[in-house]
């Protein structure tokens, strides 16, 4: 039996999590099918989302990972989710792997739309600028762990980069004139921003600075599996909700419609970035020159 249109997307997370810590830990299709007394199809269907997950299985395989309290409640807030989707229009994750989980949602996305009202998304970071942003979010944090959090971000863009899948980024105005780093940082990473525009598969709209956005991050995944199969991620200081609700997807599919049609076209998003490009190198002269 498949999971109804509206479900899928929760079964979809649910069975990306069960997946990711049997590889974590090493099992197999069979190891995971022993324990719930079933055969390796049905693991696999139930990892890919397609199937719906009873609640004996999906406890048994907990236990079997030997996962921790707080990674059971995760599962049991997905499984909720994913059993009766009437009843949750969202779940709150405020673990500390909460964007771990979206990067192994985005690798089986075809498409992503994703704004950001603070800083460049970090689809589209350069190293340089990723490092300043990770220095001063994570205060105290030592070198050798803040430069595996910029790898991290860093590996995110390899399937952009192989042209799977097709990005839209929403880039506020004012993004491009926050520093971030010094101005050097910020020159480099306009010009990677100017390169992305002519790259095929990537999409870079500037949002004009007087309009009103959301203040928060949002990110919209469609997957290649049907005309529902869609996820919202809306990012906050700790945590992130996503949201697999059609009600609630309308909504924040909408707010991304307002916010594009309130960016420059393609040909003067580029302008915009070339004008930002030239305050920076400005800058870069002036310091040079002292």
């Amino acid at each position: 039996m498949d999971l109804p249109d509206e479900q899928r997307p929760a079964g979809r997370l649910l069975g990306d999590e069960l997946r990711f810590h049997r590889e974590r830990l090493g099992y197999t299709l069979a190891d995971a099918a022993h324990v719930i007394r079933a055969s390796t199809s049905k693991v696999s269907r139930l990892e890919r989302g397609e199937s719906p997950a009873k609640p004996r299985d999906v406890h048994d395989l907990a236990l079997f990972y030997g996962l921790t309290r707080e990674q059971r409640c995760q599962l049991e807030q997905l499984l909720a989710q994913a059993g009766n989707a009437d009843l949750y229009a969202r779940f709150a994750d405020v673990t500390p792997n909460f964007l771990k989980r979206l990067i192994r949602m985005e690798r089986s996305a075809n498409r992503i739309c994703v704004f950001d009202p603070r800083v460049v998304p970090g689809l589209l970071q350069t190293e340089a600028y990723a490092r300043a942003i990770v220095r001063y979010m994570e205060v105290g944090l030592p070198d050798a762990d803040i430069e595996r959090i910029v790898a991290l971000r860093m590996q995110r863009q390899v399937m952009i980069d192989q042209g799977s899948p097709a990005l839209a980024a929403l880039i506020g105005e004012d993004v491009l004139y926050r520093i971030c780093g010094d101005a050097d940082v910020m020159a480099e990473q306009i010009e990677f921003l100017l390169k992305a525009t002519l790259t095929k598969g990537i999409n870079v709209r500037i949002v004009r600075k007087e309009v009103m956005m959301p203040p928060y991050p949002i990110f919209h995944l469609t997957f290649p599996d049907g005309d529902w199969d869609e996820l919202a991620y809306v990012e906050h200081l700790d945590g992130a909700n996503y949201i697999t609700q059609k009600r609630q997807l309308d909504k924040y599919r909408r707010l991304l419609l307002n916010v594009r049609a309130n960016a420059y076209e393609r040909k003067d998003s580029a302008a915009a970035l070339e004008r930002a490009l030239q305050c920076w190198k400005q800058e870069t002269a002036a310091v040079s020159s002292n």
